[in-house]
């Protein structure tokens, strides 16, 4: 049995979390091989979230606990276990690589320290609150090969985006920025040597809304779990 954490704190009136309902419905009815829960920032121990195969971090902030989210994806990060991030979830896998790999101790979020010195995480130049962009995968990285080479279209639910000011200092510290839009900027990052480390501005789930099957990412990381 594969254990998932889905770890947020849950609004049930956001459709973004509306739609993550449904995914949890559909891990744990994949003929009983996968065991899924959704557990809030504040009832969760470190130690459970290291010890499941797979952890998805998900939309929502702030967080009504965010440090035991940077632990837990420090954690993560360093010992190769498979991590999704979409949204919220994205930002911070953003903000605990800029602080811990880059060295930027003050790296932070301006949605909970606006004057803060070093916002990796900013404004984005629009709200992108339920809106649509194009994607753009960067050719020869991990989420170019699962969503293909083509632009598709990402469900958005979000205000703040990664800083271009820091985007070539994330980079040359191992962070691979692998998928862009227009007025969003970087919408995915990963990890070239983990099985699996991959944030995403957009949010792979909204297409269970319509009726459509789990997103060939969200797919993807449930593989690199069961196989863990």
């Amino acid at each position: 049995m594969t254990s998932i954490v889905l770890l947020g704190d849950r609004n049930p009136s956001v459709v973004t979390h509306q739609a993550i309902d449904k995914a949890l419905s559909v891990f744990n009815d994949r003929d009983q091989k996968i065991s899924a829960s959704w557990i809030g920032t504040k009832d969760v121990s470190l130690k459970e979230l290291v010890a499941v195969e797979g952890l998805w971090v998900l939309p929502g902030t702030p967080y009504q606990n965010e440090e035991i989210v940077f632990e837990a994806l420090a954690i993560r990060r360093t010992e190769n276990l498979p991590t999704l991030g979409t949204c919220g979830g994205f930002q911070h896998m953003v903000l605990e690589f800029a602080r811990n790999k880059l060295g930027l101790e003050s790296a932070a979020h301006a949605e909970t320290s606006p004057d803060g010195d070093d916002l990796v995480i900013n404004a984005l130049p629009c709200s992108l609150v339920s809106q649509e962009r194009l994607v753009h995968c960067v050719p020869s990285t991990r989420i170019a090969q699962i969503c293909g080479s083509e632009p598709f279209v990402g469900f958005h639910y979000c205000n703040f985006g990664v800083n271009p000011n820091y985007q070539a200092a994330l980079e040359t510290a191992g962070l691979r920025l692998s998928a862009f839009a227009e007025d969003a900027g970087v919408e995915a990052i990963e990890l070239n040597t983990h099985p699996f480390y991959i944030g995403t501005l957009f949010q792979p789930q909204m297409g269970l809304l319509q009726g459509l099957g789990l997103h060939p990412l969200i797919e993807n990381f449930l593989s690199v779990a069961q196989a863990v």
